[in-house]
């Protein structure tokens, strides 16, 4: 067993302004039409320990935290006071990340990087509320970005770039500019909806993916990297033997 573990201290709910530990909902792919209203019960003992909450990240090199909005998840990168946001969930959004940097200490002028990982609206709706609130570059796929809406302008990435010591990942498929984030030093990997993990680790929802053959592709390149943690869009985080259910994933594709 992988001794890389994420800290679960913190877990994010939106809802009727509601705080605190989730049981999360299943929900398939990147619809919003079947989200289920989140509750406040404790996680089940019962769990599958491969999946769990990602949250405080005490310990964990690049702090990793998961602001659970439900049936998506946003990520937040705290490292020496300066913060990245990767994906913004659904619009309204803003008020569950304020909650999560208020209650990790800091706040929307920490904020310098916002990533999306792809144009759908659940992963970029939320950029609108936040966008006005910092003071960050904003960041998508070079060829997503035209599907996007934003009052700032959105610089192109593609695959190889790095932005706040995260790897840009080329991930086409889902989207023809989806791209998930890697941080090398940690083996975190933020996989957007090119990885489920709802039922098991899966690759992009066909119903809601434009190229399952390059999705299939882009799982087999992530396969190739030194995955210790996948943290996706929709589902709990993997933070045990990711790597090995990535790799028995790709190898069925």
């Amino acid at each position: 067993m992988s001794d890389f573990r994420l800290n679960r201290r913190l877990l994010f709910t939106a809802g009727s302004g509601v705080l605190g530990v989730t049981v999360l909902n299943t929900v398939t792919g990147c619809s919003t039409s079947d989200a289920t209203t989140p509750t406040t019960s404790a996680p089940s003992a019962a769990a599958p320990p491969a999946s769990a909450p990602a949250g405080g990240g005490n310990g964990v090199v690049g702090d990793w935290q998961r602001v659970n909005l439900s049936f998506v998840s946003a990520y937040l990168l705290i490292r020496g006071g300066e913060v990245a946001i990767v994906d913004t969930g659904t619009p309204g959004s803003e008020t569950a990340i304020e909650t999560a940097l208020k209650a990790a200490g800091t706040g929307w002028s920490a904020v310098k990087h916002v990533i999306l990982t792809h144009q759908h609206d659940d992963h970029a709706g939320g950029l609108a509320g936040i966008a006005p609130l910092v003071g960050a570059k904003l960041y998508a796929g070079e060829a997503d970005i035209s599907g996007i809406t934003a009052d700032k302008p959105i610089a192109g990435l593609k695959d190889g770039d790095d932005v706040f010591g995260l790897r840009i990942v080329g991930t086409p498929g889902h989207t023809l500019g989806h791209m998930a984030i890697f941080e090398p030093t940690t083996g975190v990997l933020v996989a957007g909806d090119a990885l489920r993990n709802q039922n098991g680790l899966e690759g992009a929802a066909p119903e809601y993916t434009a190229d399952m053959t390059q999705a299939a592709a882009s799982v087999k390149k992530l396969a190739g990297l030194d995955v210790k943690a996948i943290l996706p869009g929709h589902g709990d985080p993997l933070t045990t033997g990711a790597a090995e259910a990535l790799k028995k994933l790709a190898a069925s594709l």
